[in-house]
Parts: structure tokens; sequence; C-alpha cells
């Protein structure tokens, strides 16, 4: 994907950054929790050689990004865009995690919010791929006016395949909630 892809986007809640190796310890140190990828397909995420794997996709998506908090400036996790196929006008937003400090106060719907925004100056159709058994990360990812399309494996990065529901958003759908 092109530097398109990471543009610097903020709101009241969080700043998105393009995200750069200089980022990993810190990050790291988010990810670092046992607790924050119990639901997620690779429950051990939080190891350093796992997550190193999951960095350096994320840098290699070219649309990766850290979250901060942009009242106290603290990075609090990772999201990204992935997969643009400009031809079909759809892109993908995922691989989000948030530390569980900011849990359920606002955080990952504001970052989501900003991507779609984004997202839809250029794409049609945006989609997401969570764990079958994420049941946190399904929860949050409705409250965007998303459905599911189906169940299928998804490959994430140097990692074998894991069932997934991918979900969908139309801009249609998305500037009618706004």
């Amino acid at each position: 994907m092109s530097t398109l892809w990471q543009p610097v986007l903020s709101n009241e809640k969080v700043v998105l950054q393009p995200l750069l190796e200089s980022d990993f310890d810190q990050l790291f140190e988010v990810a670092n929790d046992p607790l924050l990828w119990e639901q997620h397909p690779n429950p051990d995420r939080w190891k350093y050689d796992v997550f190193r794997t999951f960095f350096n996709g994320a840098l290699l998506s070219g649309g990766a990004f850290k979250i901060l908090d942009n009242k106290s400036d603290e990075l609090i996790g990772c999201t990204r865009f992935y997969d643009f196929n400009e031809s079909e006008k759809i892109v993908f937003i995922g691989y989000t995690f948030i530390s569980r400090k900011f849990w359920g106060q606002g955080y990952n719907i504001s970052a989501k919010q900003l991507m779609l925004d984004y997202a839809f100056k250029f794409a049609d159709a945006v989609y997401f791929h969570i764990g079958a058994n994420n049941e946190r990360s399904k929860s949050s990812i409705i409250k965007l006016g998303v459905h599911m399309t189906r169940s299928m494996e998804v490959s994430y990065f140097g990692e074998s395949p894991k069932i997934n529901n991918e979900y969908v958003i139309h801009r249609e759908t998305w500037n009618e909630l706004l």
C-alpha cells in the first residue's frame, strides 16, 4: 500500500500516527499482556517472538498506525489499513489492539471512526476480519453499523490460517449513520 494509507488522523480521543520501527519496544510493552489476547485467534501474541512477527507484518502492510491517547500522548495500541483493492474500491481495517487500561472508554470506536471517515474518501466498502471467538471485538465492531458477510480462514502474516468472521460496511451506510 502507499503512504496514502498512513496519514496522521486525530479526534478528541485518539491520534493515529504511522507506525515506525522505533515504536517496537514501547508497543511491545502494551502488547505484553496475555489477557489482551485471550480471545484472539493467536493468544500467544503477547510473547516477544510472536509479537515481533505481528509487528513486522504491520510495518510491511504500509497502513499501520500507533494509537495515542490524545490527552496524555500515551501509546495505547495499534491498528491498520490493509489489502486495499483500488479497482474494487475496498480496503480492510484490523489488527487492532488497545491496552486494557483504555478498554470500555471509547478509544477503539474513536480510532475506527477516524479510519472509516478516511477510508471512504477512497473506498466504497470497508471490511473487517474478526476472530470467530473474539466476542469483545465483535461487539465493538457491531456498534459501527457493520454486518457479517461470512466465516472464512484468514492467514495472518507469518501465522497459520485461523477462522474469522468477515464484516463489511458500505459508504452509503456509513454516511447514513453520520
